[in-house]
């Protein structure tokens, strides 16, 4: 079943009120007052909804406010059941920063359509469309998804590019890239942008990999099933994240999801920019006014656009 497309603007709208609250507090270093300055608006917006929307991925569980945490329920509680992926501000040291790549972002599918995963770490690995169904493997090492890669993508690895997020952790999988001769793109933070980098018709890169957060992992899969890109994740949890996990009905804690294991049939993907990035520009303050910059996908109906509106002050 397919989500009706009247309620793509409605929560297209809701990333971009999110987008323009979070936008006040750019450059102000604060990065919890940006963050709620993007709940809340979100949240409003989301409440006017005719709908039962449940949060399966959110900033954290209940005791967590003013964060859209796992399990809140949404809408006016009449309408069809969705289940929601969001991330009001993605970027909140950026926006804090005035960096570039702050967004606002959600993902929403049919009730039981999305993995609803604990904010934990997850490591994964990302690749972009037209390749054999589950290509790679986490458990295969590097050298030999990169092998398999440049195979399925007729190129030497010389050519290949891969997007990793720089950290310590990712020390050994940069060594190995080096050894291999791969190009490498790094990022500081931005895991759902760098995990995207790697679809749309020139993408910067051949794959993302590394761990990184699992909600992004979730919103990035929403977007990639739109593209018909693949990725592959497994969380990353200590005793404590192992109950919550429990809780959120995961028995397997080593499971390796694959795309049709984090997003089932349609889904709708919405990021508004708040700062300028690769998805979208930022938040334009006219005076009077507020321009926003969405980048939205619609899966069923086969949507891929940039739009543009604005917004009265």
């Amino acid at each position: 079943m397919s989500i009706d497309s009247k309620f793509l603007n409605l929560f297209i709208k809701a990333t971009e009120k999110a987008a323009i609250g979070a936008s006040k507090f750019i450059g102000k270093k604060n990065k919890i007052a940006a963050d709620k300055g993007a709940v809340d608006p979100m949240r409003r917006e989301l409440n006017k909804i005719n709908m039962e929307g449940t949060i399966v991925i959110g900033e954290g569980e209940m005791d967590e406010a003013p964060m859209l945490y796992i399990g809140e329920r949404l809408g006016t509680l009449k309408g069809p059941k969705f289940d929601i992926a969001v991330d009001p501000l993605e970027g909140t040291k950026f926006t804090a920063n005035n960096e570039p790549n702050a967004f606002s972002v959600l993902a929403v599918a049919k009730r039981g359509d999305l993995l609803s995963a604990p904010d934990t770490y997850m490591e994964k690995i990302v690749i972009g469309a037209n390749l054999p169904k589950n290509l790679l493997d986490i458990d295969n090492g590097v050298e030999k998804n990169i092998e398999l890669l440049a195979k399925a993508k007729k190129k030497k690895i010389s050519d290949m590019s891969a997007c990793i997020m720089k950290r310590p952790r990712h020390d050994k999988i940069v060594s190995l890239l080096e050894k291999m001769g791969v190009v490498i793109n790094y990022i500081t933070d931005g895991d759902i942008t760098g995990a995207l980098s790697v679809i749309g018709e020139n993408p910067k890169n051949d794959i993302y990999y590394g761990t990184g957060g699992g909600p992004e992992g979730v919103l990035a899969a929403a977007a990639l099933s739109c593209y018909g890109g693949q990725i592959q994740g497994r969380l990353v949890l200590n005793e404590e994240e192992k109950i919550r996990a429990k809780k959120l009905g995961i028995k397997d804690f080593n499971k390796k999801y694959n795309i049709e294991d984090m997003v089932k049939g349609d889904v709708i993907f919405c990021a508004t920019g708040v700062t300028d990035g690769d998805l979208a520009n930022g938040v334009r303050d006219l005076g009077n006014e507020y321009e926003v910059n969405t980048f939205a996908l619609h899966k069923s109906k086969k949507i891929n656009k940039k739009i543009k509106n604005i917004y009265n002050k």
